[in-house]
């Protein structure tokens, strides 16, 4: 069935899901993309919607309507399809089912429905999934997973919709528990069961050409569809899949390849993308498929185009007047016109590191904060005045490990954070143009030690003992992001870092007084101090903002030796006793043997 006519009239099913109820905007800019292809749209929500986005979207949907959140989107496509009633429903040319699944239009969904409604067919689609010659599910009818539309965005034709067989097949869907009954007994089969019938189908973003290569091109090729095939829809899913996924399949690029294309040539807001994707998913997830990871270079300025004038700040808190001059040393990279709050502990160190900082050519305030609260203290309780002042602040302190010995391993974690957070003056431009030239980020901290006894920080987990503590503080400060006690956070173990202060203000807003404190001696574990140290990159993010690795293109040379030796000789190690196997595969013998 070709439409060859000026006006097609096209019936709208959109599904919307949310746990808590809340409509960003990506919906609305799908939903007005949408309408205008089609005569009257249904605006299903599943389970809950917030009044104020109700409301915002009712100005765009034609119907908006509210379901018990049972049966998975092909439920509530079941309810969308039989409302009307399939007399009304075949007087619409198509008949479109979508869900909120999806980010986009890339492009405007007009090109796709004009190509499209020039071919001669009963049903169609965005993407497909090409065939597995398995049933990984358990619920397919066929034993295997045919060639299929993919299921978020399916249109029907006049031709099918009055069909017997697609009405019996919506009226007698069967009632769906989990999942894989979603898959296996709609999205996997639909396309082969009407195919088989005769019904003549197509999808607009064509993949045949990658058939070998993926089983689902649009999650491992999506730049490709994009940019190539005018795929006018990315999946949201892409950007917080478990990572191992990813590297089955690929070397783990193909999110940031297509954001990458959309940020740079496409009109599409990708701040639609950052602030979903912020407020619902956990950071430990966006980091890995989003490689937050800025390695600047300290040999070359990045051009910055034309920079506003930035107010920046250094907050360096000193215990060891000792190591003064080691801090000023790092102090002197920040470019003219930063102001420098240096925090001591008493008096007597304040007049030994003035000594030391003599002739230091910055606007310099010294204050006693004294050693309660460590550094964190000094920060933001001491210093929680002018914080807001600034657009930009680095927050450093000496380090001092005296608990490990030799004390060379931790000399070596105060040279890896001072390293790739003020190496030189170079490196610290290009620290400054990447927050100008990354809206979204907030916080950059050093990668986690690796070396000697603080290996086992990522084995043991980051969150250490922590978690419970972090979690009290989160609920203290009102925080709603994801937090796991399975996923680690992107935090600055060391308690050094650039932020944009804005991105800590839910952290400020506390009003922190130093009698929260712990008193000395401090345990090594599960104190406020703790907690704070891992609360940062959730601060941020719960302020729309991300966190995110930097080092330095000198310290990246050291760090990518370090990770090659230490994942080297652990896979021979556990290869002699398991065999060679890939990472999933090792990993899960490993988890075997342990059992």
């Amino acid at each position: 069935m070709v439409l060859n006519k000026k006006e097609i009239k096209r019936y709208g099913v959109y599904i919307f899901y949310d746990k808590n109820g809340i409509a960003d905007e990506y919906n609305d800019v799908f939903l007005r993309g949408l309408k205008e292809e089609v005569s009257h749209l249904l605006l299903i929500c599943n389970g809950q919607i917030r009044k104020e986005d109700r409301q915002r979207l009712e100005q765009i949907a034609d119907e908006v309507m509210v379901r018990e959140n049972i049966g998975y989107d092909v439920t509530a496509y079941r309810e969308g399809i039989l409302k009307p009633g399939f007399e009304k429903l075949s007087q619409y040319d198509e008949v479109v089912i979508c869900n909120d699944t999806m980010y986009g239009p890339l492009y405007p969904f007009s090109e796709m429905f004009e190509t499209m409604a020039a071919r001669d067919l009963d049903f169609w689609g965005i993407t497909n999934f090409h065939e597995v010659p398995f049933d990984p599910f358990g619920t397919i009818v066929y034993g295997y997973i045919p060639t299929h539309i993919q299921s978020f965005f399916m249109v029907f034709r006049q031709s099918l919709v009055k069909s017997r067989e697609f009405q019996e097949y919506w009226t007698n869907f069967p009632t769906v528990h989990n999942y894989e009954e979603a898959i296996g007994y709609h999205e996997a089969i639909f396309t082969k069961k009407f195919s088989d019938l005769g019904y003549r189908w197509e999808v607009y973003a064509d993949s045949t050409d990658l058939e070998g290569y993926t089983y689902d091109p649009l999650r491992d090729f999506p730049r490709y569809l994009v940019e190539e095939k005018r795929c006018p829809v990315i999946k949201k899913r892409s950007f917080y899949h478990e990572y191992g996924e990813a590297m089955e399949r690929s070397g783990g690029e193909a999110t940031r390849e297509v954001l990458d294309y959309v940020e740079k040539h496409l009109s599409y807001d990708t701040g639609l993308i950052w602030k979903n994707l912020l407020r619902t998913q956990n950071q430990a997830d966006l980091k890995k498929r989003m490689h937050w990871n800025f390695v600047l270079s300290s040999r070359r300025k990045k051009p910055s185009g034309n920079r506003k004038k930035l107010r920046l700040a250094l907050i360096l808190h000193i215990y060891y007047d000792d190591l003064a001059a080691y801090c000023r040393r790092y102090a002197e990279p920040m470019p003219e016109g930063t102001d420098v709050y240096i925090t001591v502990p008493d008096e007597k160190k304040l007049k030994a590191v003035q000594e030391a900082f003599d002739g230091f050519p910055y606007h310099t305030e010294y204050r006693v904060t004294g050693n309660l609260g460590r550094d964190v203290a000094p920060f933001i309780v001491g210093c929680k005045d002018v914080v807001d002042q600034y657009d930009l602040i680095c927050k450093v302190h000496d380090k001092r490990v005296y608990q490990v010995k030799p004390m060379s391993l931790g000399q070596s974690w105060s040279y890896k954070c001072f390293e790739n957070l003020l190496k030189n003056k170079i490196f610290v431009e290009n620290v400054i143009t990447a927050f100008e030239e990354n809206p979204y980020l907030g916080m950059l901290t050093p990668p986690i030690p690796n070396h000697g006894p603080y290996y086992p920080t990522t084995g043991k987990g980051e969150w250490g003992e922590n978690f419970d503590t972090t979690l009290e503080l989160a609920k203290t400060l009102n925080l709603h992001v994801d937090i796991d006690r399975k996923k680690e956070p992107v935090a600055p173990l060391g308690s050094m870092f650039w932020v944009r202060p804005k991105a800590l203000k839910c952290l400020f807003d506390h009003d922190w007084q130093y009698d929260e404190m712990p008193k000395e001696p401090i345990a090594d574990d599960n104190t406020v101090l703790h907690a704070i140290e891992r609360i940062y990159p959730f601060c941020v993010q719960e302020e729309g903002y991300y966190p995110a690795w930097v080092m330095a293109d000198s310290y990246a040379e050291i760090e990518v030796d370090n990770f090659r030796y230490i994942n080297r000789e652990l896979e021979r190690a556990e290869m002699s006793k398991t065999g060679v196997r890939n990472f999933r595969e090792l990993l899960q013998a490993v988890k075997d043997l342990q059992s």
